[in-house]
């Protein structure tokens, strides 16, 4: 495992996306766990000046501006799994303060 990999924290909310109902333990080895999550908290945080930018263009409310988000997120050309796709919203929401 590379030094890169290892010095990522991924956080429990998002390890939950890897563990099976009625599992303890996740359905992924931890190096693909933490490339995921270092893919989706860049998508969160390239997506905050979007949503900015969409709130004030269109006059909407910050709850109409994440779900537009998610309904492109879960688009299968976005390549996150559904799971993922929610997860980038609510930390959408977290970096916007939303």
């Amino acid at each position: 495992m590379s030094e890169e990999i290892n010095q990522i924290v991924v956080p429990p909310s998002f390890i939950e996306l890897f563990i099976e109902p009625g599992r303890i333990k996740p359905n992924a080895p931890r190096e693909q766990i933490a490339q995921r999550y270092e893919m989706c908290e860049d998508l969160a945080t390239a997506l905050t000046e979007q949503a900015g930018t969409l709130q004030w263009q269109l006059g909407i409310a910050e709850r109409d501006v994440l779900e537009r988000m998610h309904a492109g997120l879960r688009e299968p050309s976005s390549g996150l799994t559904e799971a993922e796709a929610q997860w980038v919203v609510r930390r959408l929401a977290e970096l916007m303060d939303w």
